[in-house]
């Protein structure tokens, strides 16, 4: 008996979610970028990338560094990818550091001063008020620039150290505003925010595992948790004879106080300048 095709049904294979649109993923997978995968930017550092969605530090979404003090190793972490995107002839703005950045430290991580512009807010400005007291100052005019710089479509990179108290919907705005910025935004904030919620969706909390060492651990990724935290051998900025006097003064929970800053040597106590 013939059997005419007009009547047959073949039913087509449903297609997998992840396949479906790149900001779906199963719950045992790393996400993907959602957007252009030459968007993401390499750490610099093959055992970070391997635990990060797609491989790199993401573009078009905000990532939040929580540091238990400024000078962890944060800027180290960063380097390497803010010099590859320096080497695009892409610039960065930095909104806010908690010092000023020093020139020939930052060149010797390979950042060119000469692209990198700084932003600073009227809080920031305010020369009576320091540390933790300037940090629940309100941050209209900082989250005002930083969004509009996102908007711009002009940046490499972003770089913002934000104060404790912000909007209840800064960081949602924010979010959006990165989603057309070509390019890594990075929120530097207090260690004690992590238990608060957060729009940006990758977290990292950052904490030193000793001279010269950076302890990641991944609060929140487009992926599985991660039981375990990475422990980063940063550039060393620490002399010989620095790194031997800095040793037996770790502390046992792994979390010494990195004495790397830019600045460096006895002068650079008498100066302010932005650690590494």
């Amino acid at each position: 008996m013939d059997i005419s095709p007009a009547i047959l049904h073949v039913q087509a294979p449903l297609p997998s979610p992840e396949d479906l649109h790149p900001a779906l993923w199963r719950a045992h997978q790393l996400g993907r970028p959602t957007h252009d995968p030459q968007g993401v930017v390499a750490s610099g550092y093959s055992e970070l990338d391997a635990q990060l969605p797609g491989g790199g530090w993401p573009a078009r979404v905000l990532t939040e560094l929580l540091l238990p003090h400024a000078g962890v190793g944060e800027l180290r972490l960063l380097a390497p990818a803010l010099a590859a995107l320096q080497r695009r002839q892409r610039s960065l703005m930095w909104f806010d550091p908690p010092a000023a950045p020093c020139a020939w430290a930052l060149g010797a991580l390979d950042i060119d001063v000469g692209q990198l512009v700084v932003v600073h807010s009227r809080s920031a400005r305010a020369p009576a008020l320091k540390g933790r007291a300037r940090a629940l100052l309100p941050a209209a005019d900082l989250l005002w620039a930083l969004e509009q710089a996102l908007k711009s479509g002009h940046l490499g990179a972003a770089l913002a150290w934000l104060p404790a108290r912000l909007p209840a919907d800064a960081l949602r705005r924010l979010q959006l505003a990165a989603q057309a910025h070509d390019g890594p935004v990075f929120l530097l904030r207090d260690a004690d925010m992590r238990s608060r919620p957060s729009a940006a969706p990758l977290r990292l909390l950052l904490g030193s595992a000793g001279p010269d060492r950076l302890r990641v651990v991944l609060l929140k990724r487009r992926g599985p948790p991660l039981a375990q935290a990475l422990n980063l051998a940063l550039r060393p900025v620490l002399s010989a004879t620095a790194l031997a006097r800095a040793r037996p003064a770790m502390l046992p929970a792994g979390l010494a106080p990195d004495a790397a800053s830019v600045g460096g040597g006895p002068a650079a106590a008498s100066r302010p300048a932005l650690s590494l």
